[in-house]
């Protein structure tokens, strides 16, 4: 070991000969004394008082005096080392091809990098010190030594294989290409070479931080474009020959595939240009494909394959938006093809329409295409809002319903009205709370809701009043379900109703209590007019109409009514005109007998009488809403105006503009509102 007075040159041949045999033969070995001896040689020196005048021409920090010349001829003497030791692995490189030439570069990679790790710390007090104050001063050219071994590195070997022909990165190239076409490569060789891409990015101003340059511009950028290229073809050649669903399994299999390649040898950050670029070929490109097989797979309820397609346009901002279109095309005509099944040719059933038939073929249509949005779409909130659109449509205008928005909140309260009535089979299998929360998935849909509520309030009051509801917590969990939807103000009038039906019934016991009292031995007397028709023949086997109208004093049109539902239970019979016979024959094998059945006209009578009562009623909302807007506003233009009011109506029913504007007219009338004065279309609250 040189003494600590020892110059350059001597210092320097000492050093030298144990840097060689770290960079060249470590796996041989180095003793602790050796390499302690190397680092007290290179501290003795840089700490050394003597003033070197090594010139450092070659930095441009040449012809400097003084202190701060310490350690700069170690440094420049390191400089020269690395130059003529990357020669001669330069030399040796030109000779290597591909798989060959990835093998050697790696190999002197990890020794080179190994070998400068052990003399960037022999040469720690040069780094702490003297390249410290260098690059304090402004001269980012110089380095610490583990980052100058690498800048050589780059300089004198990566560069100059990369320069004929992009040998380096040409070779990764070609073994990615052959483990795509299914080939087993060395995917540790790839990490190796691909990560020295990565360490050799410098940056100037701070050399411990990360960049990717190096990485960017010598293989990030060429793998990028030859991954393009090659699912192009691949892509275009494997459509030729394959259905879409092989080609969605591939195109999941490949992205899949460039996922896992990032993990297993990439640079992360180069993740997303390559599944940009993989997903713009295998899926943009051909999205127009996708698109057009949507319909094909819906119809064959080809699962599978829908997610899958899903999951790929999912992958693309513009993919969905096709698809959420023609799965509400296609939910909507479903519905539509439901209903005129049923209804028959020409509309032929739609008076005799049986509404739990009519409901079921809705709800079926839903839970379908609700399955499938949850399946095969993963719930997406997009085909959510397109299956609500789709069946909005159908709900309200189908083959039924015609050109009247009420058909549909008709037939469903009608739906329900048989479902909480007594000796229903659904009341009796116990599956009551479901069927009514079925018809609330149809209710949400439902736009004029206030046709179902008066129908609906209408038929509860018969059933409350004769006594026919299959049980009140039934009853009350309905309420509930309406007072969830639409909150307290729609449920207010058949919550007052069953208010009444128990002060009612209340009143009514206190009553039979106080007649039993006073008259233990009376009978009760219960009857109805068919009851006093049926009586009449307690006498007298045969009956004509005029005797019977006499007797009991019922307006000829209704007793011929209820003339006509006897005949038809075979109570009676009618072989002569105008002439009643008792049927002596009559045998039921019921206990008991249901006589009390609906009346065509009456049927016709109560559905007229309740949609008068809805066109009565949506008169005084529009005008009650007309007045709450304007109170709040103070003034407001005519097309503003009804478009709030539509907004704040819709949810209980589709209001008609001409409806909205004979409101306006009333109120300018009644002096609610007035016209602003010199405006024809501005409206002002009157106090």
């Amino acid at each position: 070991m040189p003494p600590a007075t020892a110059d350059l040159q001597t210092t320097w041949n000492f050093l030298e000969d144990g840097v060689d045999h770290i960079m060249t033969k470590l796996q041989t070995g180095v003793s602790y004394s050796k390499y302690m001896s190397l680092y007290t040689v290179a501290y003795n020196y840089c700490t050394s008082s003597k003033m070197h005048t090594a010139s450092l021409d070659s930095l441009g920090i040449g012809n400097r005096t003084g202190a701060n010349l310490m350690g700069s001829d170690l440094y420049n003497h390191l400089i020269r080392y690395f130059v003529l030791h990357l020669k001669s692995l330069r030399e040796r490189a030109e000779a290597q091809q591909d798989e060959a030439l990835l093998r050697f570069y790696a190999a002197e990679w990890d020794r080179y990098t190994t070998g400068a790790n052990y003399i960037n710390r022999l040469f720690t007090y040069l780094n702490r010190h003297w390249v410290k104050r260098e690059r304090d001063e402004g001269r980012i050219q110089v380095y610490p030594v583990y980052t100058l071994a690498l800048v050589q590195w780059n300089h004198n070997l990566f560069t100059t294989i990369q320069e004929k022909n992009t040998k380096l990165a040409n070779a990764i190239l070609r073994l990615i290409e052959s483990q795509r076409n299914g080939e087993t490569i060395d995917q540790g060789l790839i990490k190796k070479v691909v990560d020295s891409f990565v360490s050799l990015g410098l940056d100037t101003t701070d050399p411990n931080k990360a960049c990717l340059d190096v990485y960017k511009t010598h293989f990030e950028v060429p793998f990028i474009l030859a991954t393009e290229a090659y699912y192009k073809k691949e892509s275009e050649s494997f459509l030729t020959d394959h259905s879409l669903p092989d080609y969605l399994k591939k195109a999941e299999e490949r992205l899949k595939e460039e996922e896992d390649r990032v993990e297993r040898y990439l640079n992360t950050g180069t993740r997303k240009p390559l599944v940009t670029t993989c997903e713009n070929v295998l899926i943009r490109d051909h999205s127009l494909l996708m698109w057009e097989n949507f319909q094909q797979l819906l119809d064959f309820d080809k699962d599978e394959d829908l997610q899958r397609m899903y999951a790929l346009l999912s992958r693309i901002p513009e993919g969905l938006d096709p698809l959420r279109k023609r799965f509400e095309d296609h939910v909507k005509n479903a519905g539509l093809a439901a209903v005129s099944t049923l209804v028959g040719e020409a509309g032929a059933n739609v008076d005799t329409l049986d509404p739990k038939a009519y409901v079921d073929a809705l709800l079926e249509v839903h839970r379908k295409n609700s399955e499938t949005v949850q399946r095969s779409f993963r719930g997406e909130a997009g085909f959510v809002a397109s299956l609500d659109k789709a069946c909005r449509e159908f709900v309200n205008r189908n083959a039924a319903t015609g050109s009247s928005n009420t058909k549909s909140p008709e037939l469903l309260a009608k739906h329900a009205d048989l479902l909480l009535r007594k000796n229903n089979k659904v009341a009796e299998e116990g599956d009551l709370e479901g069927a009514l929360n079925r018809v609330m998935v149809l209710f949400k849909y439902i736009e004029d809701k206030d046709v179902f509520q008066t129908f609906y309030t209408t038929k509860l009051s018969k059933r409350l009043i004769h006594g026919v509801s299959a049980s009140d917590d039934s009853e009350d969990s309905m309420l509930q379900k309406l007072k969830d939807a639409c909150g307290y103000e729609y449920t207010r009038k058949l919550s007052r109703m069953f208010m009444d039906m128990t002060l009612s019934h209340d009143l009514t016991n206190q009553f039979k209590n106080r007649m039993q009292q006073l008259h233990e031995n009376d009978m009760d007397i219960s009857f109805s007019i068919m009851a006093a028709v049926l009586l009449q023949y307690n006498n007298n086997d045969t009956l004509s109409l005029n005797e019977l109208f006499t007797a009991t004093s019922v307006p000829k049109d209704l007793l011929t009514q209820i003339l006509a539902l006897l005949v038809k239970a075979k109570i009676l019979i009618n072989e002569e005109s105008e002439q009643y016979d008792l049927n002596p024959n009559f045998k039921s094998k019921k206990i008991r007998v249901n006589l009390n059945l609906p009346i065509k006209a009456e049927k016709q009578a109560e559905t007229k009488d309740v949609l008068k009562s809805v066109d009565e009623d949506r008169k005084y909302v529009i005008q009650a809403t007309i007045v709450r807007i304007m109170k709040a506003r103070k003034t407001m233009k005519h097309q503003p105006l009804i478009q709030e009011v539509i907004s704040q109506i819709s949810m209980r029913f589709a209001p008609k503009i001409p409806d909205i504007k004979k409101a306006i007219d009333t109120l300018l009338e009644k002096e609610y509102i007035e016209r602003v004065d010199g405006t024809k279309d501005t409206f002002a609250y009157v106090a």
